[in-house]
């Protein structure tokens, strides 16, 4: 049982369409104002309502108590990479702190965000997991995030080159400054597919069309897994175009019981099974996340187990240098070790890539900001 029990207030971003104008109305409003704000919100990323200049005066404040309050709060920003990298520490309404990284490249703006305070699934290397799990994010909580990150892509906040972008990418102008975000990752602290409803609800906010939501493509969304299998088979009925990371880490059942010990309960061929199925239905290729640790996973012997899970398979391989947290025992492999990992899995056709690191300096690793905040 997560640890917060408090929920969290009622926003217009959990609510579909046609729930908007039932809660209009309940205010006494016409329905038609659930359009007007909802234009706001995921058109114009505008929450004062001093600018709603197309909605009485007198309404507004009603509107904005009701369907638009405070959720979360900026604690603090941490920039890097000469400042295309932005990790932003929140604070929600309960005080529970939860983290979202913006990260700008030449080619396209990704955002790592959040889907649960903390994490329950333990894996003893990632600090999320060691911290422990506070509570499920609202769906409004996980869509906040992304509507600052392109308020503050809009408002030019994150300095560089511009971006290209992709199908659905939220408009902005220039080359320099401002810049689209094209990608949206659910890889921050949480397991999406344990806070399943918010989550699926979040996806469907981000890519209805605006004024209804943000307008993005599902094409640019990655949900990432450890390996609910029966929720990955749920997920594959959504007919939703997103792409799935499994987080593996492993390429037998023995090591990955302990570094992700949801292992214990769906082991490696049910959640690869799992995964299969899910880029048939949705004509994805599936990712497998790789966190390289010295001595204990980044064996030539299981890379080449693992090529041997994934040839003939829709999968792409990212492996991922670990970020090590402060007073941990696990750390990033021999540079000499991935690239013999690397030929490994390209010796058996498989796809593969080695994961730009972002953000060590700011406590990169995906609950180091929040740990030391409390």
């Amino acid at each position: 049982m997560p640890r917060g029990a408090k929920t969290p207030p009622r926003h217009l971003a959990d609510l579909s369409p046609a729930e908007r104008k039932e809660a209009v109305a309940a205010l006494g409003e016409k329905p038609f104002r659930a359009r007007q704000l909802s234009q706001h919100y995921f058109g114009r990323y505008e929450e004062d309502p001093a600018a709603w200049t197309d909605i009485p005066a007198a309404a507004r404040g009603k509107l904005a108590g009701d369907l638009l309050p405070e959720l979360m709060t900026v604690v603090r920003h941490q920039t890097c990479d000469d400042g295309d990298t932005r990790k932003t520490l929140w604070r929600l309404f309960d005080g529970t702190l939860v983290e979202s990284v913006l990260m700008r490249y030449p080619d396209r703006v990704t955002m790592c965000i959040s889907s649960q305070a903390g994490c329950g699934m333990n894996c003893p290397f990632c600090a999320t997991g060691q911290a422990g799990l506070d509570r499920n994010l609202s769906t409004a909580e996980i869509v906040h995030q992304i509507v600052a990150g392109m308020r503050a892509l809009r408002d030019g906040d994150l300095p560089g080159a511009g971006a290209t972008g992709t199908e659905g990418a939220s408009r902005t102008e220039g080359a320099a400054g401002p810049a689209r975000l094209s990608n949206i990752v659910f890889m921050g602290m949480g397991e999406p597919l344990a806070n399943y409803k918010r989550v699926v609800g979040a996806i469907r906010r981000l890519t209805d069309p605006e004024p209804d939501g943000l307008g993005l493509s599902q094409r640019g969304i990655t949900v990432s897994t450890v390996g609910l299998v029966p929720a990955i088979h749920r997920f594959a009925d959504e007919g939703f175009k997103c792409r799935l990371a499994v987080s593996l880490h492993a390429p037998d059942d023995e090591l990955r019981d302990t570094l992700v010990p949801v292992n214990t309960r769906w082991k490696v061929r049910e959640v690869l099974d799992a995964a299969w199925r899910y880029a048939d239905v949705s004509g994805r290729r599936v990712s497998i996340e790789y966190a390289l640790i010295r001595d204990i996973n980044d064996q030539a012997w299981r890379a080449d187990r693992l090529g041997r899970l994934l040839r003939n398979h829709r999968a792409h391989v990212n492996l991922i240098p670990l970020n090590p947290t402060p007073g941990s025992k696990w750390t990033a492999s021999r540079p000499e070790d991935e690239r013999a990992f690397v030929a490994a899995l390209e010796a058996h056709g498989v796809p593969v890539t080695v994961r730009d690191t972002r953000g060590q300096e700011i406590d990169g690793a995906c609950g180091q900001l929040a740990a030391t905040e409390r």
